[in-house]
C-alpha cells in the first residue's frame, strides 16, 4: 500500500474524489478512523491500494 500525507481533510477528500472520477475503485470513504486521523482509500487502475491521510489525531 502507498500512503500519501495531506495537510487538510479537504485535500484528502479531493484526492479521493479525483481518483474515483478517473476510474479508481473505492476501498474506504474518506473519514476519521479509530486513531483519530483522517484517511481515504482506493485502488488505482493497476490494483494498487493507495491511501491519502491527514494526521490530526493523538
Amino acid at each position: 500500500m502507498v500512503a500519501l500525507s495531506a495537510e487538510t481533510k479537504e485535500a484528502v477528500d479531493k484526492f479521493h474524489a479525483t481518483a474515483l472520477e478517473n476510474g479508481a475503485v473505492n476501498e474506504g470513504d474518506p473519514g476519521p478512523r479509530s486513531d483519530g486521523n483522517y484517511y481515504g482509500y482506493f485502488r488505482d487502475l493497476d490494483g494498487n491500494k493507495i491511501t491519502a491521510r491527514c494526521l490530526i489525531g493523538k
